[in-house]
């Protein structure tokens, strides 16, 4: 059983939650709580195994009681958002934070139609009980595990250019705001080749996501807008809500944004970007597949692969918060380096210098 402590200043929020946790038979909601400070003292009686916690309450908000709540608890926490500008940067900031992962309630703080997400709800609940699971396995007994040393970027323009350019792309889905971090932060801003991210992420926030990421990093990162041509140097993040592909046109390479559906049920899909790349001639590619539940990524990672001049990295299990996308990368023979995420930045830029030889 996964035990749940529910937490929303809203008594009807935290019943319309409860009753759609508690008919599923792996869940058990274990208690409720009406703020952070409350959610605090709750945690320490129930001892559950996960926590929904509301981004936008009074006397301790969700951010602050997240901050708690990690530094002091071995549990997996699903924030529930609001659409509003404020809630979308907080729980863009909880997500580096550590949080699993979030929903967003579809009409504001009160949502009387909330069963719209009842599915993503339940999904993550499970998912993030599942992985919490997986996560007290491998650290049980508690294996002594040296972090990788961090090791600086090399400069790129001390590396001899070949008659292949280069494209990046990177996918991933559950716990991916915070690996983007730790990955593409630490890209040096002369990089020799255009960034194309797919996170699975709803509409508004994945521009949330590109602003903070930006501010944080080297490279320039932006949500991409349709028309954009693909420059050396910057990360462009798929919106919310849309496809993205990139197509030659000429000496350059265009991003076309698109509303139609396909048979992923992600928007944006992982591998409709992938996809497009694997068109592509003339390019030397590097697709990075990051934490993330599913398999989003695989069918357009073995595209890339049999078009040949591909490299692919796969994050390894232990530094997952999912191990579903690169899972399915690797269970398909398709990777060609497993990486800790601390370290997936070096292999990007040292398959660059490898290529380049």
């Amino acid at each position: 059983m996964i035990r749940v402590l529910v937490v929303d200043d809203s008594a009807f929020m935290r019943k319309l939650i409860s009753d759609f946790l508690s008919v599923e038979q792996e869940i058990e909601v274990v208690g409720t709580a009406r703020n952070g400070e409350d959610a605090l003292k709750r945690i320490k009686e129930l001892n559950p195994d996960v926590v929904t916690l509301d981004v936008e309450m009074p006397v301790l908000n969700g951010t602050e009681a997240l901050k708690q709540i990690l530094a002091e608890h071995d549990l997996a926490v699903i924030m529930v958002s609001s659409q509003t500008k404020q809630g979308k940067d907080l729980t863009i900031h909880c997500l580096e934070l550590g949080a699993f992962d979030f929903v967003t309630k579809p009409s504001g703080s009160i949502s009387l139609d909330l069963h719209k997400v009842r599915g993503q709800i339940v999904e993550r609940v499970l998912a993030a009980g599942l992985s919490r699971k997986r996560t007290e396995k491998q650290v049980s007994p508690k294996p002594v595990i040296k972090p990788p040393s961090p090791v600086a970027a090399p400069r790129l323009q001390e590396v001899k250019s070949s008659s292949l350019r280069k494209v990046i792309s990177i996918g991933t889905s559950t716990g991916g705001p915070r690996a983007l971090q730790r990955v593409v932060t630490k890209l040096p801003k002369d990089i020799e080749a255009p960034i194309l991210i797919v996170q699975h992420m709803p509409e508004g926030f994945t521009a949330s996501l590109a602003t903070r990421l930006d501010h944080l990093s080297q490279i320039t990162i932006k949500e991409a807008q349709d028309g954009d041509i693909a420059k050396n140097g910057v990360a462009y993040i798929a919106p919310g809500g849309m496809n993205m592909s990139l197509h030659e046109q000429g000496a350059a390479l265009v991003i076309r944004l698109s509303s139609e559906d396909t048979d992923s049920r992600h928007k944006p899909s992982v591998n409709y970007l992938f996809e497009s790349i694997s068109n592509i001639k003339g390019y030397e590619k590097i697709a990075v597949i990051m934490t993330g539940m599913g398999s989003d990524g695989t069918e357009g990672v073995k595209k890339m692969v049999a078009n040949g001049h591909t490299k692919v990295i796969a994050e390894k299990e232990e530094s997952c918060v999912v191990f579903g996308m690169p899972k399915s990368v690797i269970k398909a023979g398709l990777a060609n380096e497993t990486r800790h995420v601390d370290d997936i930045a070096h292999a990007i830029i040292s398959s660059m210098k490898k290529e380049r030889a």
